[in-house]
Parts: structure tokens; C-alpha cells; sequence
């Protein structure tokens, strides 16, 4: 196995070389890639990643990546939970979708890439479900292949257990070096040195600090795959990280890609699904997820926004009525400008999601309105600062909400692992610009007021 130090700096030379290589030939490198979302998420999560692929050149008609309608695990794996999936329900839908693509792009076989839960999915279908025949190359990022925890005792009967049955039996000997993956698919799996906050000794992130729990930081390593670390990471960086695509493109290709960021197009079409998904955190850990199916009745409204205040500039560029598939769409977005999407719908509230602006195309531009809850009464305003890709990192990344730092709620310290920060104005506060920002990423909003049954969410893209 190659080490980590050599293949990243080898990746990053060889990119430096290959800079401005704009339309770099992958000869017939050009499998279907189906990208399997983890638990709580949903297909957008792999916006940037398809970007990537796309700018160095992989056609964007061969990059699928699917939503799991109901996309969080069951507490018990065997026993039905009104709104989660089964292993082998989210299995199933993966194995009908890998048909489909195949049906649809006539290939023979795919490439696989998940991220976490994805990766169990990718794994047992290949395993049980026939994709040792439909698959080149899986590619797991952060996936717990021996658990979240593996304690005797804990909760076995959860897919995330390192000692119930269902990654005991993902990971049973198999061939005569007693390898833990298929044969005959070509294994990648990435993880972090140290900071993912499912792969780590203690069970801080479990509920039960102070607890070890089994598991040790190379936990998301298989045998017989091609295990590679990228140092500082986050779980959601192992997959959908800058470094994250170099591996895996590399790991694919057998070369470097001529850039690790999307290259940039003049007026970027935009599309996606108006799904039903809960309160205001997106952070899966907070249970409020529900499921990843259409909206149908649901409005939506798009708005250019001065970048410096949030305001909005002029009427509408784009309105329509959701119906039954879900979907919206397509939207000609100009290029540098950034946008308001408002989402209005019976029983939730009228939901205004900020975005800076988009460098590419994107048929998975994904959202869903929020609900308030009883705690938020009384607030002048309610935002929410996202980021669905990655967990706010204060020791490696400059963050700030509204001139916090790190935004509230998050610790300025140890393993990352919080995706969303809340504000809540005084109700004397009126409406204001409100800002945040990552690194090189700034989204200014409005404080829209509460009392009117108003949400505001600043998502990030990276």
C-alpha cells in the first residue's frame, strides 16, 4: 500500500504540472459513477465532487447521484421504524438504481463512491446483492466498516455496530488472505488521521464520553482494499474534500486530475428536488430528519441578491409550483451573482436559503423548507448557518457567523463533528444583513422575522 505522504504529494506535484490542462483526455475512463449519500443526507451532498469530475473532463451525463427516500438508519436494523430504512431497504435501492444507470448509459459495469452509511450500502450490495457482477471499483469515504462503536452489549442490532451482525458479516474473511472485501472489485477507502467523529476511541460523539468504545482511528480501513489517510479531515471530508477527489480520481484513472476545483462556466443551469425534510439543523445527529421525498404544492421563488447586504435585486428571476416528482427547474443562473431561494409550503415556514454564487451547472441543487419550533417563539429572527459538505473546523479553517468566532455552538477545539449553527435575533432587532463565512466563502442573508413564520438558512457550498 502506498503511504499517505507519498501518494498526496504525489498527487499534488503531478496536479501542479497538469495545471491548465482544461479538457485533460481520460481516454475510455468514462464508466458511470453513482454516488451514494449517507445518513440523513441526501444527493446534493456530491455537488462539488460531480463538479470536479466534470472539470476534468468526465462526462456529466455518466455522474448519478441518487437520494435514499428515507435516508436515516433504523435504532434496530431488524425491526421496522416508521420514516428509516434497513440495510437491505437502502441496499435495494441502490442495486435499482446501479440497473437503471447501466439500462440508461449502456455500460457493463459502474463505479461506485459513498460517503459513511453509503459505503455500508455499496458494500452489501456488492457482498448480497449481485454488484460483485455490475461494479469496477467502490470507493468508501469515512465509511465505519467496523463500526461506530463495537462494544458486546451496545445496541448490536444497529447497522453501526463493529459486533453485530451485519458488519460482522460485511466483514468475515473472505479468499485465502482472509480479505474483508469482495473479490473481484477494486476496494479504495479514505479516513482521517484523527478527525472523524466516527471513528474515534472515546464515545464523546456516541453519548458516552469517557467510554471506549471498540473502535480506534483506522476503523474505516479494510482489508485487502487500498487504504489511504488524509491527514486532518473530517468524516464528510473523506469524501466530499478537495483532497478526497484527488484520491479517488487517481484511484480511478491512474493519474492525477488536472484540478482539484471546479472550473468555472458561464451561465450555470440549475435544477433539483423540493423535499419534506424537518426543523432547522441539518445535522443528522440532532434526529431531525424525516425523509428525502417531493414536496409537491410547495412554491418557490428565486432572487438575486446584492452580495454586500443580502437585499434583494429586483422581482424574481425564476417561480414555480412544485408537483408530484419534486423537482425544479431548470434555472439560468448568471455568473458571480448570488442567490435567494425561498420555499413556501403548507406547515412549514416560509423558508429563504441563501446561496453564493455557483461556478457550474447542477441538477441536484436540493433544498427543503424548515420548521420553527417552540423554542424559537419569541425570536425576533431564526438563522442557520450550514455547511452539509463538511463540519465547521475552527483549528483548521477561519469561520465566523455574524462576527462570531467560531460560530455558537461550535467548539473552537477537538474532533469536528457540528455542521450548523443557530442564531436567534431579540425581537427588537429588526431585519438586518447577517453574514457568515468559510475560508474564501461569504453568504450575506436578511434577517427575515420569525413572527411572521420566516426561516433563514446560509448554505454553504464547500
Amino acid at each position: 500500500m502506498m503511504t499517505t505522504r507519498r501518494l498526496l504529494l504525489g498527487l499534488f506535484a503531478s496536479t501542479a504540472l497538469l495545471a491548465g490542462c482544461a479538457g485533460w483526455p481520460i481516454g475510455e475512463q468514462t464508466q458511470p459513477i453513482v454516488f451514494v449519500h449517507g445518513n440523513g443526507d441526501s444527493a446534493a451532498v456530491w455537488q462539488t465532487t460531480i463538479w470536479r469530475f466534470e472539470s476534468n473532463g468526465w462526462p456529466a451525463d455518466r455522474l448519478t447521484a441518487i437520494n435514499i427516500p428515507y435516508p436515516l438508519a433504523r435504532d434496530n436494523d431488524s425491526k421496522p421504524q416508521a420514516g428509516r430504512s434497513s440495510t437491505a431497504e437502502n441496499m435495494a435501492y441502490l442495486r435499482a438504481a446501479v440497473d437503471q444507470v447501466l439500462k440508461t448509459s449502456g455500460a457493463s459495469k459502474v463505479i461506485l463512491v459513498g460517503n459513511s452509511r453509503g459505503g455500508n450500502a455499496i458494500r452489501n450490495y456488492i457482498q448480497n446483492g449481485g454488484g460483485d457482477k455490475t461494479v469496477s471499483e467502490a470507493i468508501l469515504g469515512g465509511t465505519p466498516n467496523h463500526g461506530v462503536w463495537a462494544i458486546k452489549g451496545l445496541n448490536e442490532g444497529n447497522e453501526f455496530s463493529g459486533t453485530g451482525p451485519f458488519l460482522t458479516g460485511l466483514n468475515a474473511p473472505k479468499g485465502p488472505n482472509g480479505d474483508e472485501v469482495t473479490p473481484g472489485v477494486k476496494w479504495l477507502t479514505i479516513r482521517s488521521d484523527s478527525n472523524d467523529k466516527y471513528a474515534q476511541p472515546d464515545g464523546l460523539w456516541i453519548g458516552h464520553k469517557g467510554t471506549p468504545t471498540g473502535v480506534t482511528f483506522d476503523g474505516p480501513a479494510l482489508k485487502g482494499a487500498t487504504n489511504v489517510v488524509i491527514p486532518g479531515v473530517t468524516h464528510r471530508g473523506t469524501a466530499f474534500s478537495p483532497a478526497a477527489f484527488g484520491v479517488m480520481y487517481r484511484f480511478i484513472t491512474g493519474h492525477a486530475p488536472h484540478t482539484l476545483n471546479p472550473v468555472a462556466q458561464a451561465a450555470p443551469l440549475l435544477s433539483g428536488e423540493i423535499t419534506g425534510l424537518g426543523v432547522h439543523s441539518n445535522d443528522p445527529a440532532s434526529g431531525n430528519f424525516s425523509n428525502n421525498l417531493p414536496l409537491p404544492g410547495a412554491q418557490l421563488a428565486i432572487y438575486a441578491t446584492d452580495p454586500a447586504t443580502g437585499e434583494r435585486i429586483g422581482a424574481a428571476r425564476y417561480s414555480q409550483t412544485i408537483t408530484a416528482d419534486g423537482r425544479w427547474g431548470p434555472f439560468t443562473a448568471a455568473s458571480g451573482v448570488p442567490y435567494e431561494f425561498v420555499i413556501s409550503a403548507p406547515g412549514y415556514a416560509t423558508t429563504h436559503i441563501y446561496r453564493s454564487p455557483f461556478p457550474r451547472s447542477s441538477n441536484i441543487v436540493d433544498m427543503h423548507p424548515v420548521r420553527l419550533t417552540a423554542a424559537d417563539q419569541g425570536a425576533g429572527s431564526v438563522i442557520t448557518f450550514e455547511r452539509p459538505r463538511g463540519y465547521f473546523d475552527p483549528a483548521r479553517e477561519q469561520i465566523s457567523f455574524d462576527g462570531h468566532t467560531p460560530p455558537p455552538g461550535v467548539p473552537p477545539t477537538g474532533v469536528a463533528g457540528i455542521s450548523s449553527s443557530t442564531i436567534k435575533t431579540a425581537p427588537s432587532a429588526g431585519v438586518r444583513a447577517i453574514t457568515g463565512q468559510l475560508d474564501g466563502e461569504r453568504i450575506t442573508a436578511r434577517t427575515w422575522p420569525a413572527a411572521q413564520d420566516n426561516a433563514v438558512v446560509l448554505e454553504l457550498t464547500n
